[in-house]
């Protein structure tokens, strides 16, 4: 009679193996064999090599220029330690970016994201057209951020009609939204929310695509209303997306960089810069690269924390929730 370990689990010469079971059904990780090592360093050497040279490398290469008051021709020499770092957060500029990056984030969470919920909520009704509206909606999307942007500097021109009315329901001067420091940062959020609430809304109705129609259906059996339904089986099915779009949302925030700087190039005043728009004014305009670095390292470190902490809290449910169904299905 064999053996337990001859009994269950692939041969040990059997390309599937992958762990062999030990005593009292205790499994063991089998090592694998050298031709499969070969094989796994050449398929992970040239992502790893790329994850070196254009991750790794860049933030080495700025974390070590920001100790130095550097205009990036010569090599460093003039050590200030964290002088840059101090000088970013005492600089009014700066901590204007960061109050700027929070409202955008608290706009795109309260506004931007409803109402690509709401939009998925609808097309995913039988509407005559709905395929068109998908494609409408989803199509900004599509569209490069210097594209958007300089189609909305055209809309937004003087005496162009429909720039004229936003701009004087925002309460600014025809065609003169971009040009008022307390207009803006609206038309600013008015176009990024234009711009991305397509990519949220095609994630949130795929989501709602793949809730099985018994689960409301059962609700509404039972006697709930369409909003207690929603809100009860719905809405919490589609919480792991949820989540996923307001990671997205709020890492896209703290580097939005290009769609400000065609549109409004940071003014009129600072009134609409972000952080990497000062970090590029700095760095490539008046060539302070050693404290454009020590922002970039900011920007850096603001979204390693947030996306360390947003793992840690808010996606620990989903990724423990995916954990425990793999190991069921073992």
């Amino acid at each position: 009679m064999s053996s337990p370990s001859t009994m269950s689990g692939p041969r040990r010469g059997h390309p599937g193996a992958a762990a062999v079971p030990g005593p009292r059904g205790v499994r063991r990780v089998a090592r694998p064999r050298p031709g499969r090592r070969v094989a796994l360093a050449v398929f992970l050497a040239p992502a790893l090599t790329l994850f070196l040279l254009l991750v790794i490398a860049p933030i080495v290469v700025a974390s070590y220029a920001s100790l130095f008051k550097w205009n990036g021709f010569n090599l460093p020499e003039n050590f200030v330690g964290l002088d840059n770092y101090l000088r970013a957060f005492a600089d009014p500029v700066f901590r204007g970016d960061l109050w700027r990056a929070l409202l955008l984030i608290v706009g795109s969470l309260t506004i931007q994201l409803p109402v690509a919920l709401g939009l998925a909520m609808l097309l995913n009704q039988r509407l005559a057209g709905r395929s068109f509206y998908r494609l409408v909606f989803f199509a900004p999307y599509v569209l490069s951020e210097v594209t958007t942007a300089v189609l909305f500097t055209l809309v937004f021109s003087p005496n162009r009609g429909l720039g004229d009315t936003i701009s004087r329901w925002l309460g600014a001067e025809a065609g003169a939204i971009f040009a008022d420091p307390d207009t803006v940062l609206i038309g600013v959020f008015l176009v990024v929310s234009w711009k991305y609430f397509g990519l949220y809304m095609i994630l949130l109705l795929a989501a709602r695509q793949g809730i099985p129609k018994e689960l409301n259906e059962a609700a509404l059996t039972d006697g709930a209303t369409t909003w207690q339904a929603f809100r009860h089986v719905t809405l919490p099915l589609l919480g792991p997306t949820i989540r996923i779009a307001v990671f997205l949302s709020v890492i896209g925030t703290i580097q939005l960089f290009d769609m400000v700087w065609v549109l409004t190039g940071g003014g009129p005043i600072h009134s609409s810069e972000t952080m990497a728009v000062t970090m590029y004014q700095y760095g490539f305009r008046r060539f302070e690269v050693g404290y454009a670095s020590a922002i970039s390292i900011v920007m850096f470190l603001l979204s390693l924390v947030f996306a360390l902490f947003y793992q840690r809290v808010v996606l620990r449910r989903d990724t423990a929730g995916a954990l425990t169904v793999q190991g069921g299905q073992r």
